[in-house]
């Protein structure tokens, strides 16, 4: 996915996080390229290293379409969720796939539907990346 850093930032005992804008939202994420990197447009891959949870960090979407937003300490990503043949999960943001780790079942009906994940900043990873 094409974003654009706005700023990126460190403190002391925490993550290094970038403010990210894309044509859906913006918000702050932990940046796991140059911490040094400057503002401007860069690709990037995202991950979320935490377990999903219907009920507890995802749940059905209010609206539709790709939605990217702070939350207070979270930061909500908003996507078409889905499986893989294997069952791994995928959330679809805008034509980016962000692979999940499912802690358990979905419930029945939510594959395919618009969900929202509720994921600590920390917990959100991205990696810049050259075509």
């Amino acid at each position: 996915m094409l974003v654009e850093v706005e700023k990126i930032a460190s403190f002391p005992g925490s993550p290094v996080l970038a403010q990210v804008k894309t044509a859906f939202g913006r918000t702050a994420v932990r940046w796991c390229g140059d911490p040094t990197a400057g503002p401007g447009e860069y690709h990037v891959e995202w991950t979320v290293d935490e377990d999903i949870i219907w009920g507890r960090n995802a749940k059905s979407a209010v609206g539709a379409g790709p939605d990217i937003r702070p939350g207070g300490d979270c930061v909500v990503l908003r996507g078409r969720l889905n499986l893989t043949g294997d069952g791994v999960g995928v959330l679809d943001v805008d034509g980016t796939a962000i692979l999940l780790d499912l802690a358990g079942p979905m419930p029945d009906g939510a594959i395919g539907t618009w969900v929202e994940l509720h994921i600590e900043r920390e917990r959100i990873a991205l990696y810049p990346y050259e075509l």
